[in-house]
């Protein structure tokens, strides 16, 4: 079901609105939204009361500060307006079509992709930054180094020694290499 645009309660929405309820409690707030229940939503709301003191004739009037309040429609005896809608503040803030941005313009912020990113790459896919973790550049370039271990600084690269397998391949037999090489965990091959 859908409101109508000429409904009467459309027309006091933001009013200051006064609220009866079933057990004469008055509730006056700003009157934000309803549904087709009469359900109502008040902001800034406050309720009176009138109770009985225990001594005495004369009733006196509770007020308490609600806030935000959801009443259930059936609950709802009678609406008043008690008041225009405030003035408008949130007019200015309303974004103009073709105005030039001003310092409220939404930005990333936070754990996110950074705002501005840099030529180079995308951020987050360079890679680790220099000298925090991964491998040396000099490991990782390719066709330096075949050995397994990486060179000294100022040490030529090492190389493996004739008959022997080449360094990192373990205990693994070489074709060709000299009788006696033991293969993978020890055994004679």
């Amino acid at each position: 079901m859908t409101i109508s645009k000429n409904n009467k309660m459309l027309q006091h929405i933001n009013f200051r609105m006064r609220i009866i309820l079933s057990d004469n409690r008055i509730l006056i707030g700003t009157f934000k939204a309803f549904d087709r229940h009469m359900n109502l939503i008040l902001a800034d709301c406050e309720e009176f009361r009138k109770t009985k003191p225990k001594k005495g004739t004369q009733e006196k009037e509770e007020k308490r500060t609600l806030g935000f309040v959801l009443l259930r429609g059936d609950q709802v005896v009678n609406m008043t307006v008690e008041g225009p809608p405030p003035p408008e503040e949130g007019l200015a803030r309303v974004p103009v079509a073709g105005a030039p941005a001003g310092p409220g313009v939404g930005r990333a912020a936070g754990r996110g992709v950074a705002t501005a990113a840099p030529a180079g790459a995308v951020p987050g896919l360079q890679g680790p930054v220099r000298g925090v973790g991964g491998p040396a550049a000099q490991a990782m370039a390719p066709g330096m180094n075949r050995g397994g271990m990486a060179p000294r600084p100022g040490m030529p690269p090492m190389r493996p020694m004739m008959g022997m397998p080449p360094m990192g391949m373990g205990n693994m037999p070489r074709p060709g290499g000299p009788p006696g090489m033991r293969g993978a965990g020890g055994r004679p091959y």
